[in-house]
C-alpha cells in the first residue's frame, strides 16, 4: 500500500469543516476562562512553575502535570478492523409500511429516524488511506423510538468467510506481516487457499468495487440475513441494501495513484465537502425477503454470509439523507460503538455462522475500546431511557439513585415488555462442530466475474494478477489459480496466463474440486 504526503487532503478537509468555526472566531466572540478540568480557572498556561528563574520545573504545577497527563491519554485502543472511518449524522424516512413484516416502529410509513454512519475501511489502521484495496465498512445507528439499532454491514454484498472461528485468522492473515509490517500476497493467499468459499470475495475485492470512487458514489449491504418479526410472532429473514442515489462509481487501477498522491483522506473531504455544500447525499434502503419454508429451495444454503440471493425481488423500505458534518470526529466517528447485537423489537439475528460470532465480538471490542460505560456516551446514547441494574465501571455517569440494584423488586419495580420477547426457533438433532451441507463455493464468483464488462475483467485480472505474481509457495499459487478457474474458465485461463503458471496443471487441479 502506497503512502504519500496527506497535506492537500488535510489542508482541504480543515478549511471544509472549521470555516464556521473560525468565522465565529474572528466575529468578536466574547473569551471564556481557560480552566482546568476540574473548572478551576487558570492563572498561567504560557509558563510552567520552575525553582526560580534558571531552576528545575516543580511537580506542584498541576495545570502542567493535568495537561500532559491528558494528551498522553488522548488515543484510545485502535479498532483492531475498521480503524479508518468518516462518520456524518443524518435522517432515516421510512416511505413503505413494513408491519406486515416487522413490528420494529422505524418501519412505519414516514416514521423519521435521527441516524450516524460510519464509512470506513477494514484492514489499514487508524489514518489509513482511502485509496486501499479492501472492502468498506457502511455501518448505520438508528436512534429509533424503541432503543438504537446498528445496520453494520459492508459496501460488498458478501463476505469471505462463513464461520466466525475463522476471523481472526483471517484478519490475521490480511494484516501487515509481524515480521516486516508490511502487507504480503504470501500470506494472504497461504490463508485463502485453505478457503475456497472465499473465491466470490476476493473476485469482487480485485475487481474495481474493491476501490470505490466515494463514500457517496458505493452501494451498502447488511451482509447478513436478518430476522423480521411481525406482530403476530411470524418471522422471515431479510437481507438488507443501501442504494446509492449518487450512483456507483469506483476507481480504475492507474487513477489510485493519482488520487492518493493528492490526498490519503479524499474520500472524507469529498463527504463533507459535498454535506458542507448543502448537496446532502442519500440512499435508499431496499430489502429482500425469505420466508423460512424457502431456504431449503437453493443448493447453497441462504445463510451463508460468502453468497447472495440472486433472483429475490427487493423492496423499497425507506430513503436515507446524511445533512451534518460531526462537531468533533473523536467523540463521534472515533467512540461510535456499532454492534450488530444493538437491535429493537421486531428485529433479530439469523443463525448465520458469522453473524453469530459478531454477536459476541463487537460488543466486547467497544467494552476494551471504551469501558463498560460506552453506551452512555453522547454518540451513542438512545434516545429513550435506559433502565436497568448495570452499574458502577470507568467513566460511570448515569446519575443512578436509590437503594435498587436488582431485578425482582417490589421497592423498585421494572416491568418486562412482552413485545420484545424473542421469536421461537424449532431446533432438532444434537451440537455438532461441521461445516454446512451446501457450499457452492465457487458458482457466484463466476455470475460475478461474467457480469462484468470488459474493461472491469481487465482492471480485474491486472489487479489479482499483480498480487498473485509476489506469491512463492506454488502450492498457494496454483490452488488459488485453481479455485479461478473453477469459478469461470476465462477468469482462470487469463489469471494463468498473466502469471506464467502451467494451464493444464491448473486445469486439473481445478477439474477435481467440488463445489
Amino acid at each position: 500500500m502506497k503512502m504519500t504526503s496527506p497535506s492537500l487532503g488535510r489542508i482541504a478537509l480543515c478549511a471544509l469543516t472549521l470555516a464556521s468555526g473560525v468565522i465565529a472566531l474572528t466575529q468578536g466572540a466574547q473569551a471564556q476562562t481557560l480552566t482546568k478540568d476540574n473548572g478551576a480557572p487558570v492563572g498561567d498556561n504560557q509558563n510552567s512553575q520552575t525553582a526560580g528563574p534558571n531552576g528545575p520545573t516543580l511537580l506542584q504545577d498541576v495545570h502542567l502535570v493535568q495537561k500532559l497527563q491528558r494528551f498522553d491519554r488522548e488515543r484510545i485502543p485502535e479498532r483492531v478492523v475498521h480503524a479508518t472511518g468518516t462518520g456524518a449524522h443524518g435522517e432515516f424516512i421510512a416511505t413503505d409500511d413494513l408491519s406486515d413484516l416487522s413490528k420494529a416502529k422505524l418501519f412505519a410509513k414516514n416514521t423519521k429516524t435521527p441516524v450516524f454512519v460510519r464509512f470506513s475501511t477494514v484492514i489499514p489502521g487508524r489514518s489509513g488511506a482511502e485509496t486501499t484495496r479492501d472492502p468498506r465498512g457502511f455501518a448505520t445507528k438508528f436512534y429509533t423510538q424503541e432503543g438504537n439499532w446498528d445496520l453494520v454491514g459492508n459496501n460488498l454484498p458478501i463476505f469471505f468467510i462463513r464461520d466466525a472461528i475463522k476471523f481472526p485468522d483471517m484478519i490475521h492473515a490480511l494484516k501487515p506481516s509481524p515480521v516486516s509490517n508490511v502487507q504480503e500476497p504470501e500470506r494472504v493467499f497461504d490463508f485463502f487457499s485453505h478457503v475456497p468459499e472465499a473465491t466470490a470475495m476476493l473476485t469482487r475485492v480485485y475487481s474495481n468495487y474493491g476501490t470505490p470512487a466515494t463514500y457517496r458514489e458505493m452501494n451498502g449491504s447488511s451482509v447478513h440475513a436478518l430476522k423480521l418479526v411481525n406482530a403476530r410472532g411470524d418471522y422471515v429473514y431479510a437481507k438488507f441494501a443501501w442504494k446509492s442515489k449518487q450512483g456507483e462509481r469506483n476507481l480504475r487501477p492507474q487513477e489510485i495513484p493519482v488520487v492518493q498522491g493528492k490526498s490519503t483522506s479524499h474520500a472524507t473531504v469529498d463527504l463533507y465537502g459535498a454535506i458542507n455544500a448543502g448537496k446532502f447525499p442519500s440512499w435508499d434502503l431496499t430489502v429482500q425477503v425469505l420466508k423460512p419454508d424457502e431456504l431449503a429451495k437453493f443448493d447453497f444454503d441462504p445463510l451463508d454470509a460468502t453468497k447472495i440471493w440472486p433472483g429475490v425481488p427487493e423492496r423499497k423500505v425507506g430513503t436515507m439523507v446524511l445533512n451534518r458534518v460531526p462537531d468533533n470526529v473523536f467523540e463521534s466517528t472515533e467512540q461510535v460503538a456499532m454492534a450488530p447485537g444493538n437491535l429493537v423489537p421486531g428485529i433479530e439475528a439469523s443463525e448465520d455462522r458469522m453473524l453469530q460470532g459478531r454477536l459476541f465480538s463487537y460488543i466486547d471490542t467497544q467494552h476494551h475500546r471504551l469501558g463498560a460505560n460506552f453506551q452512555s456516551l453522547p454518540i451513542n446514547k438512545p434516545l429513550v431511557a435506559v433502565n436497568n441494574n448495570h452499574i458502577d465501571g470507568a467513566a460511570s455517569s448515569g446519575n443512578r439513585k436509590g437503594i435498587v440494584n436488582y431485578e425482582p423488586s417490589r421497592l423498585a419495580p421494572l416491568k418486562e415488555d412482552a413485545n420484545a420477547r424473542s421469536s421461537a426457533l424449532p431446533l432438532s438433532g444434537s451440537t455438532q462442530q461441521a461445516r454446512i451441507a451446501r457450499t457452492l463455493n465457487f458458482r457466484q464468483a463466476g455470475e460475478f466475474y461474467r457480469s462484468l464488462s470488459s474493461q472491469d475483467r481487465d482492471d480485474l485480472i491486472a489487479n489479482l494478477s499483480g498480487d498473485l505474481k509476489m506469491v512463492k509457495n506454488a502450492d498457494s499459487l496454483n490452488t488459488m489459480l485453481s479455485h479461478f478457474w473453477k469459478a469461470d474458465a476465462d477468469y482462470g485461463k487469463r489469471l494463468v496466463k498473466a502469471v506464467g503458471a502451467d494451464a493444464g496443471n491448473i486445469a486439473a487441479l481445478a477439474a477435481a474440486l467440488k463445489e
